[in-house]
């Protein structure tokens, strides 16, 4: 269309209609067409906003018809929106600014944007200038703050975006708001705003609200502000107000943030309200229901609940059994058998438990839960298992001064007592015979449910060999054995594995002997015939003073010719010489 008019009007479409003046002046019936077209033509004045039509929409500018004898020009760019797409068509009706009139190349000089700048100029001006509110729209960041677009570029100091510093002002952008006009030169064409003003300005208003109807016990919905490790600040309206940790759940919460975040909306109730120092405190539980109320009716002893374990401690693990109300597992109550050193090694956090309600204290909030009640006590049936007299085999776990315990089962051991071990031999210490991790075999003595012990016995495996001994070595029996012991009354001799026998000091020679040290020594070899045995007291009482006197005595029945009558039986003459009084 522009080049269709270019070839009709030539390069300079003023230089027409001038020609046309003049053929109008030619005839005198022109004059009167020449007079009104005149006054039909537009005049323009430069600054001057007009209203015009799109008439052509090129790559580089859009035609404006205004009126005028000639048609206006405008950079298609001003055109164009943040994505680079025109937003106008033919048809369109648009308002220009009016620049100059181009008369060599017969063109109006037109500008959509020096119009929209004027107009923001005269919308700034509209909203009372300085101290007016005005809508604009964020659009970018740039040092010290941001650029707001109210129909011409403001500035919006950071100070000024928001009632607290902002962190990230990114997210701020493409946000509409209104601003309040802080300062304005239009010489220099800068305007400053400030958002933070008209948000102190509400803040003032909805605190005067709250105040009005601020107090004790009073129910407020409010929106958490800021989080800290000891608490929330809660936005009631205008003023804030502390929500402390231990007022948020009745239960336990370690951090604020696990029950609550920023922005939340959240009905609380007024605990304190200082007018002097402007402090509140605020609880979020007390603006609901106590569960500890009715709790016993919930919570009876001895029913079983389910629960969720939250935290462990060195002395136990805290279940919850509703929102508000935990339990403690004690480390004594998670094992029939096994010793708990810490709560970790049967339980872990987020783990879902069935226990037994072994207690319930109201007055401190507190319930004693039982784990190992929802099991079967082994104590209660070992006696079934392993009767009096059962002989077992098992680990030996643990070797003490007083015995060494055995392995029954997991968790189950059975003490078996030093004096149990061995039916002969003095065991001093239970390591001198066993050691840790030996397997051994052993026979149940006795079961203690109530106390919860078990005792074993190595040495009942075999029959107890003094059970022999009065049969083996009646009175007169000669015996020979090694010095074991010497004492100041008499001397042990082992007269076979595990039995001794003793020789009294007076009895030791038909001489009187002054020390039995000085008769023998550990180690040797000594005959003596025996005297008594008492196998409940597990003695035996030996003699070689009884046996020389016996010895004599035969020497002399042979010298007289009863040799035979002499030797036959060496009880027989003892009995005679303990008569005589002279085995004693």
């Amino acid at each position: 269309m522009e080049e269709s008019r270019k070839s009709t009007a030539g390069d300079k479409p003023i230089k027409r209609f001038k020609d046309m003046d003049d053929e109008f002046e030619a005839t005198e019936e022109s004059s009167e067409f020449e007079e009104l077209f005149k006054s039909s033509l537009v005049t323009l004045k430069s600054g001057e906003i007009v209203t015009g039509v799109v008439a052509h929409v090129g790559s580089d500018y859009v035609m404006v018809d205004v009126g005028f004898k000639c048609e206006g020009r405008v950079p298609v760019s001003e055109f164009m929106d943040e994505n680079g797409q025109v937003t106008v068509q033919v048809g369109d009706e648009v308002k220009v600014l009016f620049e100059r009139e181009d008369s060599v190349r017969g063109y109006l000089v037109l500008s959509k944007n020096k119009a929209d700048r004027v107009k923001a100029w005269d919308k700034v001006e509209a909203a009372g200038g300085e101290g007016g509110t005005i809508e604009g729209k964020i659009v970018g960041k740039i040092k010290g703050g941001m650029t707001v677009d109210i129909g011409l570029p403001a500035f919006l100091p950071a100070s000024q975006v928001d009632l607290r510093p902002v962190g990230n002002l990114d997210k701020l952008l493409g946000q509409t708001f209104t601003f309040r006009i802080m300062t304005v030169n239009r010489k220099r064409g800068s305007v400053v705003l400030s958002r933070r003003v008209l948000l102190e300005e509400e803040r003032d208003k909805l605190k005067e609200q709250t105040l009005s109807r601020l107090s004790e016990g009073e129910i407020l919905e409010g929106v958490v502000k800021n989080i800290t490790d000891y608490g929330a600040f809660v936005d009631l309206g205008g003023i804030d107000g502390l929500l402390h940790v231990t007022d948020i759940s009745w239960g336990r919460l370690g951090h604020p943030s696990e029950q609550i975040k920023v922005g939340e909306r959240l009905k609380v109730k007024v605990l304190k309200y200082d007018r002097e120092k402007g402090k509140i405190s605020l609880g979020l539980k007390q603006a609901q229901p106590d569960p500890w109320v009715g709790v016993q009716d919930r919570y009876q002893i001895g029913s079983r609940v389910r629960g969720k374990v939250v935290s462990l401690a060195d002395y136990g693990a805290f279940v919850a059994l509703e929102d508000g109300i935990e339990g403690l597992i004690h480390v004594s109550e998670m094992s029939w058998t096994r010793r708990v050193k810490h709560p970790s090694s049967v339980l872990t956090v987020g783990e879902e438990v069935e226990t037994l309600v072994l207690g319930v204290d109201v007055d401190n909030r507190r319930i004693s839960l039982g784990l190992k009640q929802t099991m079967v006590n082994p104590w209660t049936v070992i006696g079934e298992k392993y009767p009096v007299g059962t002989k077992i085999e098992g680990e030996i776990k643990n070797i003490t001064d007083f015995g060494a315990f055995i392995g029954i089962e997991e968790g189950i051991d059975g003490l078996v007592h030093v004096s149990d071990i061995s039916w002969t031999k003095r065991i001093k210490h239970p390591s001198e015979i066993f050691k840790k991790g030996d397997v051994v075999q052993a026979v149940v003595l006795n079961i203690d449910v109530q106390n919860e012990r078990l005792s074993l016995g190595i040495k009942q495996l075999e029959p107890d060999p003094w059970s022999l001994i009065p049969a083996k070595y009646k009175p007169g029996t000669r015996v020979k054995g090694k010095v074991t012991s010497i004492t100041d009354f008499g001397v042990f001799i082992e007269i076979e594995e595990g039995i001794e026998g003793l020789i009294h000091v007076s009895e030791l020679s038909t001489e009187k002997v002054e020390s039995p040290k000085d008769f023998t020594a550990v180690g040797n070899e000594i005959e003596a015939v025996v005297l008594s045995v008492d196998a409940a007291e597990r003695k035996i009482g030996l003699s070689i003073k009884a046996l020389q006197v016996a010895k004599e005595k035969a020497e002399i029945a042979s010298y007289l010719g009863s040799q035979g009558e002499a030797t036959s039986n060496l009880g027989a003459l003892l009995q005679e010489l303990k008569k005589n009084g002279e085995g004693e």
